[in-house]
């Protein structure tokens, strides 16, 4: 089983790749990007596409940190122990002790 999902990653990541591969080999004429003033950059169109998505994935990174400070910071704290220890719950008489999932 485990060999099975080894080679079903690898074809998935074969796929993901030549399907980028073609993409790039399909955009591969100049385009102009216009900035202000005036200002022009000529590029393959693939390179403006990687580069848009670059600058998303960096944005969306960079507004994701504050969260994970938090969160990692709430995560450190020591936890308070209990002042006595918690009593077994028992379930009730009615409902069976395993769970069918329905």
């Amino acid at each position: 089983m485990k060999h099975i999902l080894w080679l079903l990653r690898w074809i998935l990541k074969a796929a993901i790749f030549f399907t980028l591969f073609t993409f790039a080999l399909n955009n591969q004429q100049v385009t102009t990007v216009h900035f202000f003033f005036g200002n022009q950059w000529l590029a393959p169109m693939v390179l403006v596409v990687l580069g848009a998505f670059s600058i998303g994935v960096v944005v969306g990174v960079l507004g994701m940190v504050p969260w994970w400070w938090k969160h990692r910071r709430a995560n450190q704290e020591p936890a308070t122990p209990p002042a006595e220890p918690a009593a077994p719950v028992q379930a009730p008489a009615a409902i069976p002790a395993y769970a069918d999932g329905i």
